[in-house]
């Protein structure tokens, strides 16, 4: 379908992060009981970073334009998809700046395609993970 970083050597382990990943935020976004802190605009914040840390997830396991392109589309419909299940819930609510807290994090992943940011697994495998051999 897509380009996929062919220099992973623990792929498999790194897939299964990622879609446990997204099954957690499926989870904790349909819960009756989500995790809730006091602290002033936390859920938008916590919503912003979520979606960034699986947007940047999934671009250590796909390199390609479309590849990358294809995961930020998937996971932003997934956020608005999310607060349209909420709302069908009648224990949580719809809220557009939730959609637009997860929009962000998915762009802010985004903007950092053209550093090194993608390639964090990779040196992760091939520096820290040679220590322990």
């Amino acid at each position: 379908m897509f380009n996929k970083n062919p220099d992973l050597k623990y792929r498999f382990l790194w897939l299964f992060v990622a879609y446990f990943l997204v099954a957690y935020v499926i989870y904790s976004s349909l819960t009756p009981s989500p995790v809730h802190v006091d602290i002033n605009f936390f859920d938008k914040y916590a919503h912003t970073v979520g979606y960034f840390v699986l947007m940047g997830w999934f671009m250590q396991l796909y390199h390609s334009t479309k590849g990358v392109l294809l995961c930020a589309t998937a996971l932003i419909i997934m956020g608005i998809s999310l607060e349209f299940l909420q709302e069908l819930t009648g224990y949580r609510f719809f809220d557009i700046y939730d959609m637009l807290a997860n929009t962000a994090g998915v762009l802010l992943a985004w903007s950092l395609v053209k550093t090194p940011f993608p390639n964090i697994l990779y040196y992760f495998e091939t520096k820290l993970l040679s220590i322990l051999k």
